[in-house]
């Protein structure tokens, strides 16, 4: 039975360019899952796009002198070439500078305004006497009162993931200048969380399902007790307010982006021609899961939520299978001092299978990761190329060359070898289960143990050596050990897309991975085969040092 299956993926500020800190967090276990999903012949949307209104996209500006629309044009663009380089597999990537979103957030804020789940309050603005203007949150700096940490937002803290009011902040001042602000009181709209409290906590009791971790935050800021927060601010950059008198103010992005799913959903209807095509994602029976890095917990289990139930009429998230970190080479990111692996750097000078791989090999599922060029190198030399490319490569090219180009005829299989086949169909049962529940570095795992079993065959059969004395023999090893690789290209398609389709080619089948399904592709004797090619190459191991060389490199992206 087919299930509907919408997937919401954290939409990235365009203000820089993406990491793999972005990538092993929230876009590539989305891809994962979202291609798995396909393959089984399930009803998929993913959606996702720019966060063009966030405040760290008006500082970039003012740093480089220009406006905001060019900074954020720019990056969007960069955000879609990365995502066809890398292969992420989006139905739809928008942006938040759309008159569709605006209509979209309009529609849920004078809602929320009419059911008194928004209302009016004043508040405490932060104003800088030397830059002469109000601040929003992103803009202050200053010591986080929960941990510390001396260099906490004006809404929240890195260190910590505290969410919080500038007016908490320690030693608060301005980001820019550095300059102590004072407060002004100005008047705004607040979503009141705190009425929804009691739904929020009977709902989250009910998601036995969700990873630990994210629970564990959920239920913390529950028991602290949810505070109402202020939604709009004193911006000339952002969403209108839909209320005359408001025009020098904006809704403010931690509200309005999350709208953004159900915005880019009806976005992608209307662009296939059926403007209701969004409504069974979001009113009928369908798994809604959102991906995202466990600093957007607060947000997706708990804010997003509440918009939802005062809206009404709307899906709940089914899932949120945030991730945790990744470090690199044992050290936080830190995107001002250049200590990051960039996305378009890598894909300007490697493929992007080896870095899917190693990333899902190491996905921060339950705890926090380290990316180290060293273990990129052992990943691609040790596993993919020793072991998976290797396995394809020889038997591929074995098979090409002394069975004239096509699958051998293999006669009645013996025990080991029927073994490999029951070990190709286990896995492929056994890696759906783990993609299902979204444990993908157990699942990518199961996937590399069938290759290296599929190898143990290989040696032990020695085809090279039997096609001397028992032709038929090599013939047997030979057709089982490329069912194994069959098998093989389908439990590694959510992972390695690109290579999966060589492997499909080269088995001699038509058509696309796509177009077959979640399925064990049976050989027929005969198929034509096609010629082999490596499916990965080696790398020197002169690039652990070049490539953590340039790690604290600023670039011009």
């Amino acid at each position: 039975m087919t299930e509907r299956i919408f997937i919401a993926v954290a939409w990235p500020y365009a203000n820089g360019p993406l990491h793999l800190g972005h990538i092993t967090g929230a876009y590539l276990p989305a891809d994962i899952f979202a291609r798995y999903h396909r393959l089984k012949g399930n009803e998929v949307l993913m959606v996702s796009g720019s966060d063009q209104h966030g405040t760290p996209i008006t500082i970039r500006a003012e740093q480089e002198s220009t406006t905001p629309q060019k900074i954020a044009s720019k990056y969007h663009q960069q955000f879609l070439d990365c995502w066809e380089k890398l292969g992420i597999s989006f139905d739809l990537f928008t942006t938040t500078d759309t008159a569709n979103h605006a209509q979209v957030t309009h529609d849920i804020f004078l809602t929320l305004l009419s059911k008194n789940y928004i209302y009016k309050d004043k508040m405490l603005q932060a104003y800088c006497p030397k830059c002469q203007r109000s601040l929003p949150d992103r803009y202050l700096e200053g010591t986080c009162p929960y941990c510390g940490f001396p260099k906490a937002r004006g809404d929240e803290c890195d260190e910590c993931g505290k969410p919080l009011n500038s007016s908490e902040l320690k030693n608060l001042h301005c980001y820019l200048c550095s300059t102590p602000v004072r407060f002004e009181s100005s008047e705004h709209f607040f979503l009141r969380l705190s009425a929804l409290q009691d739904k929020l906590e009977a709902w989250i009791k009910e998601q036995t399902h969700w990873r630990r971790n994210v629970l564990t935050t959920a239920w913390k800021f529950l028991d602290e007790g949810l505070k109402d927060r202020a939604i709009t601010r004193d911006l000339d950059w952002g969403i209108s307010i839909p209320l005359s008198g408001f025009e020098r103010k904006r809704i403010y992005v931690w509200f309005e982006a999350v709208i953004g799913y159900l915005s880019a959903s009806k976005e992608w209807a209307k662009l296939r021609g059926d403007d209701l095509a969004w409504q069974p994602f979001w009113q009928d029976e369908t798994k809604s899961f959102y991906f995202l890095g466990k600093d957007n917990i607060f947000f997706h289990t708990l804010v997003w939520p509440a918009i939802l139930m005062g809206y009404g009429g709307l899906n709940l998230p089914y899932n949120v299978p945030a991730n945790e970190f990744l470090t690199i080479e044992g050290r936080k990111f830190s995107t001002s001092r250049g200590w990051a692996v960039w996305l378009l750097d890598y894909l300007q000078r490697y493929e992007p299978d080896p870095l899917r791989y190693a990333l899902a090999v190491n996905m921060p599922e339950t705890g926090d990761s380290d990316f180290s060029w060293r273990e990129f190198f052992r990943r691609n030399n040790n596993e993919l190329v020793a072991t998976y490319g290797n396995l394809a490569h020889r038997i591929l090219t074995f098979a090409y060359r002394n069975f004239d180009g096509a699958v051998p005829t293999p006669g009645e299989l013996d025990e080991r070898s029927q073994d490999l086949f029951h070990k190709s169909e286990l896995t492929l049962d056994k890696v759906e289960k783990l993609l299902y529940h979204c444990r993908f570095k157990e699942a990518i795992g199961e996937a590399m143990s069938l290759a290296q079993e599929a190898n143990r065959y290989l040696d032990e059969q020695a085809p090279w050596k039997t096609i001397k004395e028992n032709r038929q023999a090599s013939a047997k090893s030979v057709y089982t050990a490329l069912s194994a690789l069959s098998a093989l290209k389908t439990v590694f398609y959510p992972f390695l897309p690109f290579s999966s389709r060589k492997l499909h080619s080269f088995l001699g089948f038509d058509g696309s991975v796509e177009g077959v399904g979640w399925k064990f592709q049976s050989l027929p004797p005969g198929q034509e085969l096609r010629q082999p090619q490596p499916l990965f190459a080696k790398l020197d191991d002169s690039i652990i040092t070049q490539e953590t060389d340039r790690l604290g490199s600023v670039f011009d992206w």
